[in-house]
Formats: structure tokens, C-alpha cells, sequence
């Protein structure tokens, strides 16, 4: 294949554009890193490991060092001494958010939609500012999009999810969680697109055709390859996995009845899907050659992982 359009030349150009950005990117690289690929095998990582993955990336031992002290601070991890050697894995918390974020960002088919809107209204007045944003940011992780204050609504949660985090949160009291659908069939058209009104997808698309130009040249190089770079399969998929959820996991979760057909997300799902199973199991192999958790080598990851975007 010609030099030209490598795979090798489109990977290390997004890898260099990336690296430019890397003070502002660190911490949420990380996470990115742990959900994608550690989570699934439930361990944790030996920190000199760590640095190893993300050294092409642009970010240097420091970096990662104040990186997981800080999301250390926030309980997203915990680490553990090992005679001269720290390991850090994910506080279980963290775990139950990642694996239920994980049902959004591995799906290949979208879920059916019964029309009726979940809807979380809270009792701002009684909330101290610290819960108020925590149960921001767990309603966002979830899922929802706040359309007014102290309303939140989304169209398809779980709320027995919902239901374990308000008492996780001991909230019981405070927060109401109902289920709201139109008076009449006719007033449905009318009133899904009243509530679709309160959610902006503009930034959103707009991000998806970034990604979209970004990585097609990739995955058009990568189907052409006969062999393919372990490392480089690795910091692609971490970098594309990292760029949809940063996307998708702010961006209203509405069914597809609700959403153009023309819209960038559907190009930029099969897009990931596609090169994400393209590119993992190279990736896979680099992760286990180079990474040791505190039992030495990783286990292999649960049998889900191996489903992600695989049509159920």
C-alpha cells in the first residue's frame, strides 16, 4: 500500500495533534483508558505501566503523576502500595458509573422507546450545593439533560439506575422520579417536539463531523492493511473511544425516533464501531505485551467486552 495513505502516516498525524493539547486532555485520558480497557478486566495497574501507554501521547511520567493524584481526590481512584510500587484502580463508585456508561457508548442498536419521558425533579431548596452537583454530574453520566431548573428529563433511563443513585445518595426525600407521556395520542407529536426543543444537538453534530474527518482516513488505511501496529492499534483506539465518549456522554440520549436521519451520529457510530472492531484486537495484544496489574499480568477481559458494537 502506498505510503502515502498508511495507516502508520493518518495514526501518527491524529497521535502529533493530540499531543499538542495534552495539559488540557490528561486527566480525561486517563478515565478514558480505565473505562475502555482496564474496567473490563476489573483490575488494577501498576502506575509505571501507565505512563508507558500514554508517553506517545505527549504526557510525561509528571503529567501522569498529578493526573491520577487528582482523580484520586475526586474518588475515581484508589491506589494501593506494593513494597516500591503504586497501583491504581478505579473506586467502586467509579466502577458502576463506567459500566453503566458503558451501555451507551458499546450499543449497536438502539433501545425501543415505550414514549414517555422519565423525568427527575428535585427539591432544590432542601439540596446543599455539594449534592445539587453531584447529582448533576450522576444524572449526566446516566444520561439526562437538564431542560429547566431542577428538572431533569431523559426518555429511556433505567430508573431502577436512577432509583440506586438517589439512595446511594441518601436523596430519598428530596428527589421525585416519575414517568410522563402525552394526555392523547394526538398530543404526542406535539408535545416530543416541545421536549426536544429543550436539547441542543448543534455542538454535539458538529463535534461528530470532527471526529468523523479525523478518523475515516484511518479506518479506510487500516481495512487495506494485512498487518497492523500493535501500539499504534492501541493509542487509535484509546484516542477514538476517548473522543465519542467525551461526545456522547454530554450529549442528549434521545431515540432515534426523536432524531434527524441525517444526523452525524449515525455516521460516526458505524464509523467507531467499525474501526474500534477493526483495530481492538491489535490493541489488545499491545496492552498485554506492556502492562502489569499487581498479580502481574492482566486477566483476560469479561466476555462483553469482546461484544462491544456486535449487534446483540
Amino acid at each position: 500500500m502506498s505510503s502515502q495513505n498508511s495507516f502508520a502516516k493518518f495514526s501518527n498525524i491524529l497521535i502529533e495533534n493530540f499531543a499538542q493539547t495534552r495539559p488540557m486532555h490528561a486527566n480525561s485520558l486517563l478515565v478514558s483508558i480505565y473505562g475502555d480497557t482496564i474496567c473490563p478486566r476489573g483490575d488494577s495497574i501498576w502506575l509505571g505501566s501507565l505512563i508507558k501507554l500514554v508517553e506517545p501521547l505527549g504526557i510525561n511520567q509528571r503529567l501522569v503523576r498529578t493526573s491520577v493524584f487528582r482523580l484520586s481526590e475526586k474518588q475515581i481512584l484508589v491506589s494501593k502500595q506494593v513494597g516500591r510500587r503504586s497501583y491504581y484502580s478505579l473506586t467502586d463508585r467509579a466502577f458502576r458509573q463506567f459500566v453503566s456508561a458503558s451501555k451507551r457508548i458499546y450499543a449497536t442498536q438502539p433501545l425501543a422507546w415505550d414514549k414517555q419521558w422519565r423525568l427527575v425533579l428535585t427539591s432544590l431548596g432542601d439540596l446543599t450545593n455539594e449534592h445539587r452537583e453531584t447529582l448533576r454530574k450522576e444524572l449526566l453520566w446516566l444520561g439526562f439533560s437538564r431542560i429547566t431548573a431542577g428538572v431533569y428529563a431523559h426518555p429511556m433511563a433505567d430508573l431502577v439506575e436512577v432509583q440506586r443513585v438517589i439512595s446511594e445518595l441518601n436523596l430519598k426525600d428530596h428527589i421525585a422520579v416519575l414517568k410522563a407521556s402525552a394526555a392523547a395520542p394526538a398530543q404526542v407529536p406535539v408535545t416530543n417536539s416541545l421536549i426536544s426543543d429543550c436539547f441542543d444537538l448543534a455542538g454535539s453534530e458538529r463535534e461528530y463531523e470532527a471526529l468523523i474527518d479525523d478518523f475515516q482516513g484511518i479506518f479506510e488505511a487500516a481495512r487495506q492493511e494485512e498487518s497492523l501496529n500493535p501500539q499504534l492499534c492501541f493509542l487509535v483506539k484509546t484516542l477514538l473511544i476517548h473522543r465519542f465518549r467525551h461526545i456522547l456522554l454530554k450529549e442528549p440520549e434521545l431515540p432515534d425516533a426523536l432524531v434527524s436521519e441525517e444526523a452525524a451520529s449515525f455516521r460516526a457510530r458505524q464509523l467507531v464501531g467499525s474501526l474500534y472492531q477493526l483495530i481492538c484486537p491489535k490493541a489488545d495484544e499491545y496492552f498485554a505485551e506492556v502492562c502489569e496489574t499487581e498479580g502481574g499480568a492482566f486477566s483476560e477481559p469479561e466476555t462483553s467486552y469482546h461484544q462491544r458494537f456486535f449487534p446483540n
